[in-house]
């Protein structure tokens, strides 16, 4: 039972060790990604890493660590508990791969200019502060009538080809690091296997990394990329490094605004959502936050972290019942938020990333691409699956033509200089990659939530999100490269003819059907 108390909280209790050493080595972990991304996958230069974003990361964490403390504070204050805990937060994981794999990496591929893709990053997560502050109101609804599959399903597709599959390849190239890193993590994640000491399994996953990196080194084979004058060079980031004002940077981004709006504003849904459901998982573990309070400082300290030159969006996380049952209360969210200010400020996070080899970290990517994956399917009604397949397929086509892309400017040359006729003939469809993955995120959960509504034979409902798919289309928010108007028409047609088609079942006077749409969505063919 929580107990209460007419004194004034404690700041620290010594059980905030307990969650402190946890939840600090999850941000850690993420910090350590985070900057494994800008640097080998973004090819971003170590001046702009260590010297701009990273201080501006620094100060969001800090300032939403901070905030969330003080939430917690007042709350024990007014209730008189001293088993508040504070809402744990940090950087979102999936919308740190989502902003590099989905926006700054084609960005800056296509321009050849990292700092292209970094303004275009802090644009992003420009509007996605706006989304939450102001879109606590739209939400639910939001959230009401779109189902899970259509919602899960197209984060699912995100997470298998932009978040899953490049760790995936990189743990094959270095199997002996990769695959052993991977192993501990699906023992003690998937498995339940405790490790001595209650060490975090991402700990435990690293440090063997690093052992078998650096022995490797020491005897010649060098596997895992460690080097002694790596390491060397890196303590030179050594130094104080605070956040600089980036508006500039953020306003000349907008000339990629097309680009980013098709998954700003998905993404903005999905921040809003997933923030709601942590802040109702809190008050199931006793401590209940106000949701308004909790949407708008994730806004305001993302906006400031971006005009600071932080392409990357905070949230509340998942797990604060987690962190309660570890002992944490009040300290330990703002004990983080310092240990953050440190290792960004000082450049420190330099010399860790040159002491830790980036594919013992890629397991643990996989492992949340995994459980997003994964979650599309399990928090669905079993007769939605086809509609969650059906939410990914978009994306699959986003990652395919990405790929692609990719492959022919490394040769110097594009699909339209090859042709089109000659990709096809030998299977590529660059054009249906292209229309279908344009949008992949609102195109995704455009059609799952059809397909959902077929399954349960909510025709009408299925013909207002078709509808709505032909209004996206038209004005290129859905396959189309660019916002505009009849950006591609004949798609848009399409989507009004299935809504046409589709509003007319569901006001026909009667419709034989064979069976219930459970029985049918588990029957291996078509109902006849």
């Amino acid at each position: 039972m929580a107990t209460t108390t007419a004194q004034r909280p404690a700041l620290w209790v010594p059980s905030d060790w307990n969650a402190f050493f946890g939840f600090g080595t999850n941000i850690l972990v993420n910090m350590l990604v985070l900057t494994g991304l800008l640097r080998f996958v973004l090819k971003m230069p170590d001046s702009l890493v260590f010297g701009r974003i990273l201080p501006a990361l620094g100060l969001m964490m800090c300032l939403s660590t901070f905030y969330y403390a003080f939430l917690a504070y007042r709350l024990a204050l007014k209730t008189g508990r001293t088993d508040v805990c504070a809402l744990p937060s940090g950087v979102s994981v999936p919308h740190m791969f989502v902003v590099t794999f989905v926006i700054m990496l084609p960005i800056t591929i296509k321009t050849g200019d990292p700092l292209k893709g970094w303004s275009a990053g802090l644009v992003w997560v420009f509007f996605q502060s706006f989304i939450l502050m102001i879109g606590g109101f739209v939400a639910p609804y939001i959230r009401r009538i779109t189902p899970r599959a259509a919602l899960l399903g197209a984060l699912a597709g995100v997470s298998i080809t932009f978040i899953s599959m490049r760790p995936a390849l990189e743990m094959f190239m270095t199997p002996v690091i990769g695959l052993v890193c991977f192993a501990v993590i699906l023992a003690s994640w998937l498995g339940g296997t405790k490790y001595p000491k209650a060490i975090p399994a991402g700990l435990v996953a690293i440090a063997a990394g690093m052992l078998i990196a650096w022995a490797s080194t020491a005897v010649g084979i060098g596997t895992g990329g460690m080097s002694l004058k790596g390491l060397t060079d890196a303590f030179s980031t050594f130094g104080f490094s605070v956040p600089l004002p980036a508006v500039g940077t953020v306003f000349s981004g907008f000339e990629f605004l097309g680009v980013i709006l098709v998954t700003a504003i998905p993404f903005g849904i999905y921040d809003l959502v997933e923030a709601m459901d942590n802040v109702e998982s809190a008050e199931a573990g006793g401590d209940a936050y106000p949701t308004t309070r909790v949407l708008t400082a994730d806004g305001v300290v993302s906006l400031i972290g971006c005009l600071m030159g932080n392409p990357f969006i905070n949230a509340v996380y998942i797990g604060h019942p987690g962190w309660k049952a570890m002992g944490g209360r009040i300290g330990y969210s703002a004990a983080t938020g310092l240990m953050v200010v440190v290792l960004s400020w000082f450049g420190i996070i330099a010399v860790m990333s040159s002491l830790i080899p980036l594919v013992a970290i890629s397991p643990i990517l996989l492992y949340i691409g995994m459980l997003i994956g994964a979650q599309a399917f399990q928090e669905t009604p079993h007769r939605h699956a086809p509609a969650v397949v059906l939410a990914l397929i978009p994306n699959i086509a986003a990652w395919g033509k990405l790929l692609i892309d990719s492959s022919l400017g490394a040769a110097g040359t594009n699909a339209a200089t090859v042709g089109l006729d000659k990709l096809g003939q030998v299977g590529v469809l660059y054009h249906g990659l292209e229309l279908l993955g344009s949008g992949a995120i609102l195109g995704g959960m455009v059609l799952g939530a059809i397909g959902a509504f077929i399954i349960d034979r909510q025709f009408d409902k299925a013909s207002y999100f078709a509808a709505a798919g032909a209004v996206l289309t038209f004005f290129g928010f859905m396959h189309g490269e660019q916002v505009g108007i009849a950006v591609t028409p004949s798609v848009a047609a399409a989507y009004a003819l299935v809504a046409a088609f589709l509003y007319a079942l569901s006001r026909a006077p009667a419709i034989e059907f064979a069976g219930s749409p459970a029985e049918e969505a588990h029957s291996p063919v078509p109902a006849e």
